[in-house]
């Protein structure tokens, strides 16, 4: 993953080299101080009198030749010797240190002593390589640092090498450590969640005593996911400091986050050392996730769309040097669930192509012994009851109404009821002699094994090959119980949490390149598997499978405030929802789900001639204005509140020359005026039109035509009345 991330990045990084830096990556000798400088963001550290690397600065980018210096620190007391006053880069468990380390090892002797030590360095235009050692045995860290020009988001990762003659174990090993300068007022903000209810964002203070934020479920999950912001007491949305960070980890994950004795913030991520011990041979390497980290003086908002550009031109795969729009999307799940047809879905496609969709995607059912969830995962073959001739006849009819062809897969799992199950017992997770846990009637294959990983390699690389298939939905249904490896050597068996992530990598890595026009979504019953390394190999992500409208204003604003809406899907599904029964019209599902890929769940079969005609007037509409919405800059200009009850977002083009507004309700009182929406982002001495997105008139409040300065201080006056309303409008530029 390390370096698949290193090529997205610094192929990206050449191509946006307008930084007016000197060096993006320099080392001064005379005062022994490291220095990454992009877009608007200077990071330095550097080797102290004991030889240890120490932070110096992150923040708002220093002038080329402005002095950098950092004080020679020394113990508190007795209690509190230098290991725990020196804001070390990557500090190791030893030498007195009470903080959250970097590493943790336990050497053949049993001595967990670990100190590292300045031993070298590289430098290559936008890439810093530290090599650090421990005082007197062979055990080796480089230390990556990477800054992309234009953001001055940094790439920080490890290398741990055992250059000695015994085994060495790993028990704990973080990408990165990172400091924040002594203050009193920073808070830290996540998101956590549960299937369903994902991306609820939080919001505390940091103080002394610490904050870990970890999945133990052997995937990302959706209780907590690896990113976060932190934020001084007078940062808003658009001013102030905002640092934010995330990992590109697919596997158990934490983060830490304390103030320590002196008043430093310290933050360390990277693999979770609940139930890790990963065994060094000699000779052998150990890589870790990388910790992507940037800062905004432009607020919470400033640090999303900073970490939005970024994912945009460095994280997400790329066509022909461009990231690819997000199709108009029909999912056959609602409308058929299990019971699914050769007939039934082609009917289900023609009208789909009616709406305008893009891409029409069958759900689960199509495989196997599959009529429900207890039985056919893992038997990737087409069942004949359903499909007689094949998938041929669907994916003709489906290209033949202008639409590309998708698919519903899960490879990671498998039912007891099912051939392959049957055939191989052992390749499903699990401790030898003991009980397995089932969720969703399925258990986890152990990708770990190659014999595994090759097995799902194949089956999906014929189920591409044999038929014309555009898209994959790759599901994952269930967290890790049992998470046993019982063919390996018994010092090895824990490595499982880093080998089942490598092989997932290594199967859609090899599927891309022998199937490069295929794109593919990450799911994971929702929002479970979203994070920075899944998404450097997947096109767009499942946020949650919570499709209510008014639930996904919340979901999505939680979703955004890391990861861009180029690659957040959002569909209109039935109402009342299923989730919680609510009642909303098809417009406001429609401008709900339009502030991301849009995509339709619906059972078409139930709708009248009115939806058809409500939808194709929204489709059209989003299809003007979806590059906007997916790969421009998103302003977050309210949320329900009590002042404004509304949410409402801004979406402006890279070039300002479109915008899309969003403002929806959910609930109205009194007849109450709201407060005009001063928008931004937009070009002050430019002219823009201003027209609803479904056809209606303008309110009269509103004019046809001003400045983009009238739009951004005068603001657009749109009050809405009712329960469950909104307006959407497409502002664009006439001059």
């Amino acid at each position: 993953m390390v370096n698949r991330l290193r090529a997205l990045l610094l192929a990206a990084t050449g191509l946006l080299s307008s930084a007016p830096a000197l060096a993006e990556a320099s080392y001064d000798k005379a005062t022994r101080i490291f220095r990454l400088d992009g877009g608007d963001v200077t990071y330095a550290f550097k080797v102290n009198a004991a030889g240890n690397l120490q932070s110096v600065y992150w923040g708002r980018r220093l002038p080329d030749r402005a002095p950098l210096a950092a004080p020679e620190l020394s113990g508190l007391s007795g209690f509190d010797v230098a290991a725990n006053v020196v804001p070390q880069e990557y500090a190791g468990q030893g030498g007195g240190l009470y903080a959250e380390p970097a590493l943790k090892v336990t050497y053949p002797d049993g001595n967990r002593d670990l100190v590292l030590f300045y031993r070298g360095h590289e430098l290559a235009n936008d890439e810093i390589r530290v090599t650090l050692s421990d005082l007197d045995r062979p055990l080796f860290v480089t230390l990556v640092y990477r800054i992309d020009r234009a953001t001055g988001v940094i790439a920080r990762s490890a290398v741990i090498e055992n250059r000695g003659e015994g085994d060495v174990r790993v028990d704990q090993a973080a990408a990165a450590g990172l400091t924040l300068p002594v203050a009193y007022d920073y808070r830290l903000h996540y998101s956590t969640g549960r299937w369903a209810a994902e991306w609820t964002l939080q919001d505390r203070a940091l103080t002394a005593g610490a904050t870990v934020l970890e999945s133990r479920r052997g995937s990302t999950g959706s209780q907590n996911n690896p990113w976060f912001q932190i934020t001084r007491a007078d940062t808003t949305e658009e001013s102030g400091q905002a640092w934010i960070g995330a990992l590109a980890w697919s596997g158990s994950w934490r983060m830490t986050f304390d103030q320590d004795v002196t008043g430093r913030i310290r933050i360390t991520g990277g693999y979770n050392p609940f139930d890790f011990a990963y065994r060094l041979r000699p000779g052998a390497r150990l890589e870790t996730p990388t910790f992507f980290v940037g800062f905004s003086d432009k607020g919470r908002g400033g640090a999303s769309r900073l970490f939005h550009r970024f994912e945009r031109d460095s994280i997400l795969p790329h066509r022909k040097g461009r990231l690819p729009l997000r199709p108009v999307l029909y999912n056959s799940w609602e409308a058929t669930e299990f019971d699914v047809t050769e007939a039934g879905q082609m009917a289900l496609a023609e009208r789909a192509a009616t709406l305008g969709v893009e891409r029409f995607v069958m759900d689960d059912g199509w495989f196997g012994a599959r009529n429900n969830d207890r039985a056919g995962l893992g038997d990737w073959t087409v069942n004949p009851a359903k499909f007689p001739n094949g998938l041929k006849p669907l994916i003709d009819k489906v290209k033949g109404l202008g639409m590309d062809f998708g698919l519903w897969v899960e490879p990671e799992m498998i039912n007891p009821d099912s051939d392959l199950y049957r055939a191989h017992p052992d390749w499903a997770m699990q401790f030898q002699g003991r009980p397995r846990t089932e969720g969703r009637n399925q258990l986890v294959l152990n990708l770990a094994r190659t014999d595994v990983r090759d097995h799902l390699l194949k089956v999906l690389d014929d189920l591409l090959t044999q038929n014309d298939i555009a898209f994959l939905k790759w599901d994952y249904n269930r967290n890790w119980t049992e998470p046993g490896w019982p063919d390996a050597d018994v010092a090895d068996q824990q490595t499982i949490y880093v080998a089942y992530v490598r092989n997932l990598y290594w199967i859609i890595d090899e599927l891309r390149k022998r199937h490069p026009n295929v794109e593919i979504e990450s799911c994971s019953g929702g929002g479970g598997r979203i994070d920075l390394g899944i998404m450097a190999r997947t096109d767009q992500v499942w946020p949650s499978d919570n499709t209510d409208p008014f639930d996904r204003l919340l979901i999505q604003d939680g979703f955004t405030q890391a990861y861009t809406p180029a690659a957040m899907m959002a569909w209109v599904t039935d109402s009342p929802n299923w989730v919680n029964k609510r009642q909303t019209t098809l417009a406001f599902r429609f401008l709900s789900a339009m502030q991301g890929g849009l995509g339709i769940g619906t059972n078409l079969n139930k709708w009248q001639d009115i939806d058809f005609a409500i939808a194709k007037r929204y489709v059209a509409a989003y299809k003007r204005i979806r590059e906007t919405v997916q790969q421009g800059a998103l302003y977050r200009l309210n949320r329900e509140n009590a002042a404004d009850a509304r949410w409402t977002n801004l979406y402006v083009a890279q070039d300002r020359r479109q915008a899309a507004l969003f403002t929806l309700i959910g609930s109205t009182h009194k007849r109450d005026v709201m407060p005009a929406i001063a928008l931004a982002g937009l070009d002050p001495d430019a002219q823009y039109r201003i027209e609803t997105m479904d056809g209606t008139p303008l309110p009269v409040t509103i004019p046809a035509e001003a400045s983009g300065a009238y739009w951004m201080n005068h603001g657009v006056d749109v009050t809405l009345i009712g329960d469950f309303q909104g307006v959407g409008l497409i502002l664009t530029r006439t001059r």
